[in-house]
């Protein structure tokens, strides 16, 4: 044990981060065990995406369940076999995951995931996307940029509405979890940031299987968000329809709107 402490140290205050990956690595120990406290074992296995020097995945290994890793940087590997089975560590890029075969491949398919990460602040958006998509993540726990991280629960504001925030309600209950500040990294980033923790729900008013057509339905509706709707719902082909249903005025602008609002206008594609 006293060999991973000395690796860890070792990696969280030698190895230069790497900017091109986005990396920041988390040396906070009450953050850390806010995220490793999460979900309190309602999951049968493990996932963390990126995990670095591994100060977050040491704290995880001791939870007892099946642990797995996908981190690109080769720097890290060698280590973090010091914490799960070889064949449980996936030196890949996560933006490039198979998900489908590895869920196969380690006979994950019907298991309950907890995914778990620091996400690069680069590709945080594209990578929390791709997980929303995957029914076998029922529970997350994931670092975000502030401003990020707040795209993706309810924090009943004026004008929060967006593409982010409707997919993330769909299909998960979400909260913050807490907020970091920057010395609570090395190197410290420029940016607040924060933990948001998910749990999947039951039943989605939209299935995973309509994500395509739904993401295309958001990006369509919010990229002129602080506009008034009709243009979007013009290029969507559902302004005719808004208008005779009445319940819905064209004039509002897509960031007021709220989840049930969305959720309508998306029916009227049907």
């Amino acid at each position: 044990m006293e060999k991973v402490n000395l690796l860890t140290r070792k990696n969280l205050f030698m190895v230069k981060a790497d900017k091109n990956l986005g990396q920041h690595f988390l040396k906070d120990k009450t953050v850390i065990e806010k995220i490793c406290s999460d979900h309190h074992g309602l999951y049968d296995v493990i996932i963390e995406v990126g995990p670095g020097p591994g100060a977050l995945s040491k704290e995880l290994s001791k939870i007892g369940k099946p642990l797995y890793f996908i981190e690109k940087d080769e720097r890290f590997i060698e280590d973090l076999e010091l914490l799960t089975s070889k064949e449980n560590i996936f030196h890949q890029d996560a933006l490039e995951f198979n998900w489908e075969d590895f869920l196969t491949q380690n006979d994950l398919s019907d298991k309950k995931i907890w995914l778990v990460s620091n996400l690069p602040y680069n590709v945080g958006t594209i990578l929390f996307v791709q997980f929303l998509q995957i029914s076998q993540i029922q529970f997350m726990t994931l670092m975000f940029q502030k401003e990020v991280g707040e795209k993706t629960f309810l924090r009943n504001i004026k004008n929060e509405m967006s593409g982010l925030l409707f997919l993330s309600l769909n299909y998960f209950q979400s909260k913050q979890l807490c907020k970091v500040l920057p010395g609570a990294f090395n190197p410290p980033p420029k940016v607040n940031s924060n933990v948001v923790s998910y749990i999947r729900k039951e039943q989605f008013d939209i299935s995973i299987e309509e994500f395509s057509r739904l993401n295309n339905f958001t990006r369509t509706l919010f990229a002129q968000k602080r506009k008034q709707l009709s243009a979007a719902l013009k290029k969507l082909g559902i302004l005719e329809k808004v208008q005779e249903d009445g319940m819905i005025a064209p004039t509002l602008r897509a960031e007021t709107l709220s989840y049930q609002q969305v959720l309508r206008l998306y029916q009227f594609l049907k």
